[in-house]
């Protein structure tokens, strides 16, 4: 299994996948030049998020969700494979919730690039 691509699907090639019971009558419309540049700089910027944070003890991203009003927690990898599914798919794959995630070991995108840019900053001036 190569975690890049993300977990794998559990009912992956089976007949009664409960998913199948969703409508999926839309297909996801391929993305726009301007929207396919936007997820390739997310995807560069997660990269440099990562190797700043995570040796801090930083696991990933915090999304505050507009559909359920919760918050959701993304670990490095999937987050770069929900991000590389959109370039690919135009749509992210359906995961599950982290489970019992530890909050101080994630930080929103907003967060974690001005932290980044910050350490960035620092080190130019030396």
């Amino acid at each position: 299994m190569n975690l890049e691509d993300g977990p794998l699907d559990p009912f992956l090639g089976d007949p009664d996948d409960p998913a199948a019971l969703l409508d999926d009558s839309d297909p996801a419309q391929p993305l726009s030049d301007d929207e396919r540049e936007d997820v390739l700089a997310d995807l560069a910027e997660l990269a440099s998020f990562r190797s700043t944070l995570s040796p801090l003890g930083v696991d990933g991203i915090t999304v505050d969700c507009a559909d359920c009003g919760e918050q959701h927690f993304f670990g490095w990898d999937l987050m770069a494979a929900n991000l590389r599914a959109l370039l690919g798919e135009g749509r992210t794959h359906v995961h599950e919730p982290a489970f019992s995630p530890d909050r101080d070991a994630y930080v929103s995108w907003d967060y974690a690039r001005g932290y980044t840019d910050a350490v960035q900053a620092l080190s130019k001036r030396r």
